[in-house]
């Protein structure tokens, strides 16, 4: 389980905006690794976890896009039915509101990436990884933050 930086990036609803935005983070080999895509009339909001978060907000400026981050917790979670309803049930417990979540695609058997946004992370992760053992099907990975390392050249 680890914090993450998500970036809510407003969005002109119309053809070519998604395919602009998708290119350029490519071009700055950044990878958006989960997402979540919320539309009206007027805008949408595309809520991403990316791989490099400093290149992403360069590339966002360079688009003259508006975005905002928040901090979210990410939680690694077998792709079984019953799983999510297991970590709910563990913040409910101690009271944390879930604002709102969503995950990455995973492979039937294998784990998924649940991103959650809550208001206090450290008191979710302690729900989360309390003392309470979790049923033996259901058994909740912790992801621990990565630190990348650059390349010298």
């Amino acid at each position: 389980m680890e914090s993450c930086i998500q970036f809510s990036v407003f969005l002109a609803n119309k053809p070519g905006v998604f395919s602009q935005v998708f290119s350029e983070l490519a071009k700055a080999k950044v990878n958006v690794t989960a997402l979540t895509m919320m539309d009206s009339v007027e805008h949408g909001v595309l809520r991403m976890i990316v791989s490099d978060p400093k290149q992403a907000r360069s590339v966002f400026k360079q688009l003259n896009i508006p975005v905002t981050e928040a901090e979210v917790l990410a939680v690694t979670l077998p792709n079984k039915p019953g799983a999510a309803a297991d970590l709910c049930d563990r913040l409910s417990k101690k009271k944390i509101n879930i604002a709102y979540m969503y995950c990455t695609g995973g492979v039937r058997g294998r784990n998924t990436v649940v991103m959650l946004r809550v208001p206090d992370i450290k008191k979710a992760i302690k729900a989360i990884d309390g003392n309470r053992a979790p049923r033996r099907d259901m058994k909740i990975k912790l992801r621990r933050p990565t630190t990348r390392k650059k390349k010298r050249g």
